[in-house]
């Protein structure tokens, strides 16, 4: 039987000294929790956590037509960017669906990172690499994946944390709090790094990219400052209370922006992959939508798991689900049909074949 070999991030070692659990995610092994998923995600919430999110990947494009391209292979306006601007996005795949969502970066008019999703870099890499042949861009495109470490430093207390550890803008500019959506390269304990704020959480703080040899030192930094260690569990039930979406979960090749509820990200102010089939479901409005789910009755709603009408009838389907930490109760993201989207509207998710009552509401479960 043939195996696979995990791929490890430069912080490996630290997290099985931390007491990680670790488990294969994205073809990383990746710390699942520390102390526990309660405990961490509580310290998000409440304190300062940080995640080890190194598997993500970057592409740097450069060139003339830069921009050009990220336009086209993009749902978004990154016209709109100036330098030290992200932008949230996603790549429409021709059919209506999606090959992934990524953030854009921009250092310059003529130079952008792209960060995607660990499982769909070497896809991603593909489709774009694809699209420039297609229509003959004058770019360059490098896979920076393996160059980076990526820390994401969360909680309300995160940007007290960061700022005792002095980062240095490049820019000259002190060291001031992020505005949420926005970057600047800087130097922390004498690496050059990039610090952003675009934040999984809906609790605050920052992304720190950096080299692979400054990770430990700024992890066992943070550590010092008494900042909590935090897995995949906490990550997951944290984003599933903002309501934000997770690619192979909430969306996919097969589900659309516009059902997804991400209009605000599908621009038609320019031409770009899947326009007009964008804009038609739009206009038209989509069979189905993306909705919360809250359970009015103990049980847990998971992916997979049937929505069902009063009557009994099939009316969707969950796509994650988690007992809430925040909230105490089960909480679920489903595509349902359209007519049965509005929130407050009464279902039922068939969990262990029983009929567990619950109702729709509007993103986020979490309002802090």
């Amino acid at each position: 039987m043939e195996t696979t070999t995990l791929r490890r991030t430069s912080l490996h070692d630290a997290h099985l000294q931390a007491g990680a659990k670790m488990v294969p995610f994205a073809g990383y092994d990746m710390p699942v929790q520390y102390e526990g998923l309660k405990a961490e995600h509580e310290a998000v919430r409440t304190r300062c956590g940080m995640f080890d999110v190194s598997h993500m990947g970057e592409f740097l494009v450069e060139g003339p037509d830069a921009l050009a391209l990220i336009q086209w292979i993009s749902s978004n306006d990154a016209a709109k960017l100036v330098d030290g601007k992200v932008q949230y996005a996603c790549l429409p795949n021709g059919r209506g669906g999606i090959v992934d969502d990524m953030l854009v970066y921009r250092h310059a008019a003529d130079r952008y990172m792209l960060v995607v999703n660990a499982s769909n870099r070497a896809k991603d890499w593909q489709w774009i690499q694809d699209q420039i042949a297609a229509k003959s861009f004058a770019v360059s495109i490098e896979d920076q994946s393996d160059d980076f470490a990526l820390l994401a430093v969360q909680g309300p207390e995160a940007d007290h944390v960061v700022a005792q550890l002095a980062p240095q803008r490049k820019d000259g500019a002190g060291w001031r709090t992020l505005t949420y959506y926005t970057f600047t390269e800087a130097q922390l304990l004498g690496h050059d790094v990039i610090i952003s704020a675009t934040g999984y959480t809906g609790a605050g703080g920052v992304e720190i990219y950096m080299p692979l040899d400054a990770a430990q030192s700024i992890w066992e930094a943070f550590l010092n400052a008494g900042v909590q260690p935090c897995g995949l569990g906490a990550r997951d039930t944290l984003r599933m209370e903002m309501g934000f979406c997770l690619y192979g979960n909430d969306i996919d090749d097969n589900t659309s922006p516009i059902s997804a509820g991400l209009s605000w990200i599908t621009k038609f102010t320019k031409d770009f992959v899947d326009r007009e089939v964008l804009e038609s479901e739009k206009a038209a409005g989509s069979p189905s939508r993306l909705v919360g789910l809250v359970m009015d009755e103990r049980g847990i709603p998971r992916q997979g798991y049937e929505v069902t009408n009063p009557e009994g009838q099939v009316v969707g389907r969950v796509t994650s689900g988690t007992m809430s930490p925040s909230l105490g109760h089960g909480i679920g993201m489903a595509y349902i049909e359209a007519s049965y989207a509005q929130a407050d509207t009464a279902l039922q998710v068939q969990i262990r074949n029983k009929s567990v009552a619950c109702h729709v509401v509007r993103f986020p479960f979490y309002k802090g």
